[in-house]
């Protein structure tokens, strides 16, 4: 099936001439709002306009709760600009990367349960990835010429901190071209493929390094997906809606969208030269069908890329782990259980400091991360511009959520400085 590629340029026109944010979902008051001043708060409107009518998003919906209290919700542009859509609140975005963290929540409900300890080699599960191997060396065109045993297993742990060794297929590495030869994928599929299946392939794979011994980010959160289908006996779209979507009253969150709901799906766009509507080949990521969640064989549950989300449902996720797991007097996980999620553990960016939890890059050290925010704090983001943060100091958790890629816009961490900025 074919899609078009460009949008009108007279509507493109339109957004750079004018762009206004079309929905609130609360009001300000006359002396501040939850900690925030008013006025800059508004500063937020400012920039994600700017970047509207710069043509570099089409669209956004931007949330910050704050001492339990929604001070900011506002949509901006458009969900898709040929029909001239309005953004809106309850538009939903593909969230890419940011289903990681739902995944790890519902690993830890199943290590609350006594099914595994975090420290089990994962092969005591899944018994494929028993004595894995470890690359030495790959040819010219990616052939893997040579590898050696492993000195360890992966461990559970490895998994949820990004430090088994697992690459993803769209990220340049050694064993990049060896994934595309065996149907590795990265996650987001319209064809009838079975977790099960991508994941036997995956077992075959040797490591980029020992497991536990660096950080490399890969398809580390699809094998937890295949985990919990494994030791839960659920399929892991069903896991996630009766012991994390339910409880928490997240009822827009989904691996594929039912037909109802279809039509609040945001269109992904591509920058490249201006706004596209994306085909899906467009970035280094390919969607083999760029109406995904909504067509195709809905067979594929991806714990590392698959869900989609509106700003206010995925914060309720937000909200429950600020607030130490549990949300409206609804426990999903133990205080002890997020302590340890938001414990740095291994560097990931290269700095020589732990800076990694499980499931979450950490802000260890302010003054050495350079930019506004607070010690403690934890995030992380989607692919197609999605990005959210939890910060405990602050009691704060924010989301902004657009759709690009590739993208020349930098406004979801702009928006990051814009919330900071505006506290009192």
């Amino acid at each position: 099936m074919e899609y078009p590629v460009k949008a009108a340029s007279c509507l493109i026109t339109f957004l750079m001439i004018a762009a206004c944010a079309v929905q609130t979902d609360f009001s300000f008051d006359a002396g501040g709002t939850a900690g925030f001043v008013n006025e800059r708060l508004l500063r937020i409107d400012e920039a994600i306009n700017a970047e509207v009518a710069a043509g570099k998003i089409p669209g956004a919906v931007a949330l910050i709760i704050k001492d339990g209290k929604t001070v900011y919700h506002k949509s901006f542009g458009y969900a898709d600009i040929a029909s001239q859509a309005p953004m809106q609140n309850d538009k939903i975005f593909r969230i890419a990367s940011m289903t990681k963290a739902v995944t790890t929540v519902a690993v830890m409900t199943l290590y609350e349960r006594g099914r595994f300890q975090l420290n089990d080699p994962v092969s005591r599960y899944i018994p494929e990835f028993g004595f894995p191997q470890v690359l030495v060396s790959a040819d010219d065109v990616g052939v893997v010429t040579e590898t050696r045993p492993a000195a360890g297993e992966i461990k559970i742990i490895d998994l949820l901190t990004q430090s088994s060794g697992i690459s993803y297929p769209f990220i340049s590495t050694p064993l990049q071209q060896a994934y595309k030869r065996n149907g590795i994928i990265d996650g987001l599929t319209e064809k009838d493929v079975k977790l099960e299946t991508v994941m036997a392939k995956l077992a075959k794979q040797p490591l980029l390094f020992e497991p536990g011994s660096a950080w490399a980010y890969g398809l580390n959160t699809d094998l937890l997906g295949y985990l919990v289908e494994v030791v839960s006996g659920k399929p892991l779209d069903r896991y996630f809606a009766e012991e994390i979507f339910e409880p928490l009253d997240m009822h827009d969150t989904y691996f594929y969208l039912p037909a109802e709901k279809s039509y609040r799906l945001v269109t992904l766009y591509a920058d490249v030269n201006g706004l596209q509507v994306s085909d899906g080949t467009e970035s280094d990521i390919k969607i083999d069908n760029p109406r995904y969640p909504v067509e195709g064989a809905r067979a594929y549950f991806s714990g590392g890329a698959g869900l989609s989300s509106t700003a206010s449902d995925y914060a309720r996720l937000l909200e429950m782990l600020l607030n130490d797991g549990v949300l409206d007097g609804r426990r999903v996980l133990s205080r002890k259980s997020v302590e340890l999620m938001r414990s740095p553990r291994i560097d990931w960016d290269g700095d020589g400091d732990a800076d990694f939890g499980l499931g979450f890059a950490v802000t260890s050290d302010l003054g050495e991360s350079g930019e506004l925010g607070s010690s403690g704090s934890y995030q992380w983001g989607g692919a197609f511009a999605t990005s959210y943060w939890i910060d405990p100091q602050e009691e704060l958790v924010a989301v902004i959520m657009t759709q690009v890629r590739p993208t020349k816009s930098d406004i979801t961490n702009r928006f990051k400085t814009l919330v900071y900025q505006a506290l009192e």
